[in-house]
Parts: structure tokens; C-alpha cells; sequence
């Protein structure tokens, strides 16, 4: 079935073909029907498979023909984010699919001045995007009007769970009317994650898509027994054998990161970093950068692996192996979007084996592992651009930033 003959406006059918969209994807196939009803949807599928349309489009089309009923400016539809970057995205996607409309949609998020949301809160809002830090701000100065909210929905719901956001959302429900709509998108699912979404939705739709395989098909994914102080130089030789390559790097901490970003500069590669500890205009530039392509290499902690959707990344490297199973699947779908076919590649240390058996298991398959030989493992190191004496700089650096860590979470603590 194409978009076209679905019943939704003529001005939304526009601004989806002028995107070059003509059939809709699994999860938005089986979602329209239900949303458009009016139903409540309990929807789990994997990063990269449309989700965001799978709910934008049905919701500009409810509001559009609702339009008649509602003269105040408080705010219609409700959509909860985990992270300022998710929620500039969804703004992005949502004003897009409304080019045509009459519908006002903004986005607000902690770290920027209140002031300029508060006053396009007071011109009147129709779908709102929120991180729940400042929606809660907002709402408890008197800068936004929830009663009369018809739609809301939680995208990555089992992110904000991950965040320890769950008495917020919960919170919130006391401040929107019962008689509501309910949409609750999820990459994964686990009982916290089903106990959550049975509180909030009626009679919810359950749609699932890929249970069974949590990594998109497009994704070719492999991972190297690389030791913890040798992942440098993999990095090194992977980057500089795919020069022209747009390549998104995954860290557990964001020390990590600033020493990654270090370690790739003395050998004379050009990368940046995103996490909790840049400002929010920093996260938007370096964003922006890679999007753009004038960035090749970004190094990023897991507050980036969710729902962000970076056009062309090349590939996603595991540089260290995440926490937990669904944050590695998050990740991994950086790459692979859409049509187009992509690559991740992980680094395992002896120290993370176990937590590669806990991805594997969940994967329900084992990853395909690249023989190294002792050789090789040798060689990638011997002709390294960095300096043989350059170790001394590194353990300095190390020390250095071990110890800024330690007094700015000591500085946290007295606050």
C-alpha cells in the first residue's frame, strides 16, 4: 500500500512525497490504522525502522480534523523525549510532515534559556516535544497549560526508564486529562519496561516488529578481541583504511571519550566528541558537523545511541562494549538506516568477555568474530603513527583527566 492511498490529508500526502517517501514501513504500516482510529498503541521495533512517522504522520492528520473543536492555546499532543538531541530531531521530523499545515510544533529541553520557549509557549502550541527535566520546569512556574492535552506520546520509552525518568512520567499523568490517547514507542521490552506501559495505555494495540532479531538485516556486524590499552591503534588503522568514511565511535564514560579524541589527534586524525559534559551548544555543533559530513569521526557516550537518526554513518564503532545488551542494539542502529547498508564493529577485552556472552545471548546468535593473528595483532601496533615515546604523554594525560574527573564529581557532591 502506498501513502498515497491512505485517508490522511492531501497536505500531509504533499510534504511526504516532496521527502521522497512512497510506502510506509512495517511498524508505520500496522501503526496508521490503529493511531488514526484513535486507539492507544503499545509499539516495539528496532532503531532505523520509521518510528517517528509511524507516529507523527497519524497525529497531524487526528489534529488537523479536530481543529474545529478547540479555540484555546494550551497544548494538544504531548511528546516525551529522553534527550535534547531526540527532541530536536522529532521537532525536525514533525515540522517537515507539517510544511503544509497550520500547526504549531516546538520542542523544549534543558541547558538554554527558558525565555524564548516560554514565550512560544504563550503564542499557543499545538504538539509539544519534551525532554521531562524542563516540561516539569515549565509546568510548575505556570508557563504551560497540559489540561486539554489529547495525545501523548513516550518515544524511547525504555530510555527514559533506563534514566530513572519513570516517577516523572508518571507524575505527569496526573497533570493531563484521563480521556487520552496513548502512543508508546520502544526499541526493546523487558517486564519494568511492560509494567510501565500497561499503567498508562487502555486496551493498547500491541505492535511488534522483529522480536526475534533486534539488529536491522541491512547491518553487517563483527567484533575483534582487541586488549583495553591496544584499542587505539585498531581505531587508528580502521579509520585511516576508510578515509572517506562518516564513522560514529561508542565509549562507555565521557573521560573515555575526551582520551579517545586525544589518542586519535596525535596521530593526525580529526574527530570531536558529544556527551553529558559539553554544553548544549558544543552537542549541537559537533551534531550538525557530522551530520553535515565536515566531521568524519564522532566519539560518543550512549546518550547519543538513541533514536538519533545521523544520515550516511558509514559505520559504528564499539570501542568499548556498552553495559547492557539493548544499549549495544542501540547503537548498532546508528548505521544500517532505512535502505541503506552499514557496518559496526566491536572491540572486545578480556575484561569485557562476559559482557559479549550477555549481547550474544540476547542477540540470540553469536556476533562474527575477525581472526587476528598474532602477526597482524603485532604489526597494527608497530606502525601506528604515534610516537614510541608518546606513551609517556598518554599515562600524563590519563592522571591528569583522572584527576579533573574526580575533583568536578567531589565539586558535584558538595553542591
Amino acid at each position: 500500500m502506498k501513502f498515497e492511498q491512505y485517508d490522511i490529508s492531501d497536505k500531509i500526502k504533499k510534504s511526504i512525497a516532496e521527502q521522497g517517501f512512497r510506502r510506509p514501513t512495517d511498524i508505520q504500516f500496522k501503526s496508521f490504522p490503529a493511531i488514526l482510529r484513535g486507539e492507544d498503541v503499545l509499539a516495539i521495533a528496532q532503531t532505523g525502522t520509521g518510528k517517528t512517522a509511524a507516529f507523527a504522520i497519524p497525529i497531524l492528520n487526528i489534529l488537523e480534523n479536530r481543529r474545529a473543536k478547540h479555540s484555546t492555546n494550551a497544548v494538544r499532543c504531548v511528546v516525551m523525549a529522553p534527550t535534547h538531541e531526540l527532541a530536536l530531531q522529532l521537532e525536525k521530523v514533525f515540522i517537515a510532515l507539517a510544511k503544509y499545515q497550520n500547526i504549531s510544533i516546538l520542542s523544549i529541553y534543558g541547558g538554554v534559556d527558558q525565555a524564548p520557549q516560554k514565550a512560544r509557549l504563550n503564542e499557543g502550541v499545538d504538539i509539544l516535544i519534551a525532554t521531562p527535566g524542563r516540561l516539569f520546569d515549565l509546568r510548575s512556574q505556570g508557563d504551560l497549560d497540559l489540561s486539554k492535552v489529547e495525545i501523548l506520546v513516550l518515544d524511547e520509552a525504555d530510555h527514559m526508564l533506563d534514566m530513572g525518568f519513570i516517577n516523572d512520567i508518571r507524575d505527569l499523568i496526573k497533570h493531563i486529562p484521563k480521556k487520552r490517547q496513548t502512543l508508546f514507542f520502544s526499541a526493546t521490552i523487558n517486564k519494568s519496561i511492560k509494567k510501565l506501559a500497561y499503567s498508562l495505555v487502555r486496551n493498547a494495540i500491541r505492535i511488534q516488529i522483529s522480536p526475534k532479531d533486534p539488529v536491522a538485516k541491512n547491518i553487517d556486524h563483527a567484533m575483534a578481541y582487541v586488549e583495553m590499552d591496544d584499542k587505539r591503534f585498531f581505531l587508528e588503522d580502521v579509520i585511516k583504511s576508510e578515509p572517506d568514511k562518516k564513522i560514529l565511535v561508542f565509549v562507555r564514560t565521557k573521560v573515555r571519550a575526551e582520551r579517545v579524541k586525544k589518542a586519535m589527534e596525535r596521530v593526525d586524525i580529526i574527530a570531536d566528541t558529544i556527551h553529558s559534559d559539553k554544553t548544549q551548544d558544543e552537542r549541537l555543533d559537533n551534531m550538525k558537523r557530522f551530520r553535515d559530513g565536515d566531521l568524519k569521526i564522532l566519539v560518543a557516550t550512549d546518550v547519543s545511541a538513541r533514536g538519533i537518526d545521523i544520515p550516511n554513518v558509514d559505520f559504528v564503532i564499539n570501542y568499548d562494549l556498552p553495559e547492557t545488551p539493548e544499549n549495544y542494539v542501540h547503537r548498532v542502529g546508528r548505521t544500517g538506516r532505512g535502505d541503506r547498508k552499514g557496518q559496526a564493529m566491536s572491540f572486545c577485552s578480556t575484561e569485557e568477555y562476559e559482557i559479549l556472552e550477555e549481547i550474544e545471548e540476547s542477540l540470540g546468535k553469536p556476533i562474527n568474530k575477525m581472526e587476528i593473528s598474532k602477526t597482524d595483532y603485532k604489526n597494527t601496533i608497530k606502525i601506528s603513527g604515534e610516537k614510541e615515546n608518546d606513551w609517556k604523554k598518554v599515562m600524563g594525560d590519563i592522571v591528569i583527566e583522572d584527576e579533573e574527573h574526580r575533583k568536578k564529581k567531589n565539586r558535584k557532591k558538595r553542591k
